[in-house]
C-alpha cells in the first residue's frame, strides 16, 4: 500500500505541475536519475515525452529494461535507460539538455548530496522543473510514535538531514527555488509491508492527496516532495 499510495500521488503531483507549467501536448525531455523499476519514467514516456532514465542498481536496471520491453514499440521508442551513477550526469549529458529532471528516493543514499543536486540542475533548459522526493526530516518521531517505539520518537526530534527550511535554501542556491512543495503518505506510512491496497482505493488517495498539499497535515507526511524551478 505505501509504494501506491507513493507512487500515485508522486505522478499526480508531477501531472500538475508539468500541466501548470509547460504548453499542452508539449513533448518534454525528462531525465530520471536512479529511476529504480522506472514506475514514473514509464507513466512519462505513456504520456508522449522522451525520458531517459538512469540508474546503477544491477536488479533495479533488470527489472526496468524488462518492464519496458513489455511496452508498445512507441514507448519503446521514448525511453531510453542507462546504467550509470547520478552524480555523473555531466558526463553524459550537456548543461541544459532537460526539461524535467527527476531524483526520487536518491539524495538519502548519496554522501554529498548538494553536489548533486547542484549537477542535476546544470541538466535543466531555463524554465526546467527539478522534481525531489526526499524523507521528511521533519516529521521524523512521527512514525515511530505512532507505532508505539517511544526510543526511536524521541530520537527522531533530533535535527536530521532534508528539512524543509534547508532544502528551499539549497533549492535558491543552485539556482532552481522552490516552487510547490507537497507531503506523501501522511496517513499510510504506519500501514504494515505487508498491507493490502483496498478493492477500490480512490477514496483512500484523495485523501492523502488532499491532505498532501493542505497544511498542517502535509507538515508531517513521511517524504516530501519538492518542485523547484531553473530561472
Amino acid at each position: 500500500m505505501r509504494d501506491v499510495v507513493r507512487q500515485e500521488l508522486v505522478a499526480r503531483q508531477l501531472e500538475e505541475q508539468i500541466a501548470g507549467r509547460f504548453a499542452v501536448g508539449r513533448r518534454l525531455r525528462v531525465l530520471d536519475v536512479g529511476m529504480g523499476r522506472g514506475a514514473q519514467a514509464l507513466r512519462l514516456a505513456r504520456a508522449g515525452h522522451q525520458v531517459t532514465g538512469v540508474e546503477q542498481d544491477a536488479a533495479m536496471l533488470a527489472s526496468a529494461r524488462e518492464a519496458l520491453a513489455g511496452e508498445p514499440e512507441g514507448i519503446r521508442e521514448r525511453m531510453r535507460v542507462v546504467e550509470g551513477d547520478g552524480r555523473d550526469t555531466g558526463v553524459h549529458f550537456l548543461p541544459g539538455s532537460f526539461d524535467v529532471v527527476l531524483c526520487h528516493g536518491v539524495l538519502m543514499n548519496v554522501e554529498e548530496p548538494d553536489a548533486l543536486l547542484a549537477g542535476l540542475a546544470r541538466m535543466l533548459a531555463p524554465g526546467g522543473l527539478l522534481s525531489l522526493l526526499v524523507p521528511n526530516g521533519d516529521a521524523r518521531a512521527m512514525r515511530a510514535g505512532l507505532s508505539g517505539d517511544w526510543a526511536g520518537a524521541l530520537a527522531g526530534f533530533e535535527t536530521g538531514p532534508y528539512r524543509l527550511r534547508k532544502l528551499t535554501a539549497t533549492l535558491a542556491g543552485i539556482g532552481a527555488p522552490l516552487h510547490t512543495w507537497y507531503g506523501v503518505r501522511v496517513f499510510t506510512d504506519t500501514a504494515a509491508a505487508e498491507a493490502a491496497v483496498p478493492d477500490d482505493p480512490e477514496t483512500l488517495l484523495l485523501v492523502e492527496e488532499r491532505a498532501g498539499r493542505t497544511d498542517p497535515y502535509r507538515g508531517v507526511a513521511a517524504l516530501l516532495h519538492l518542485c523547484g524551478y531553473r530561472g
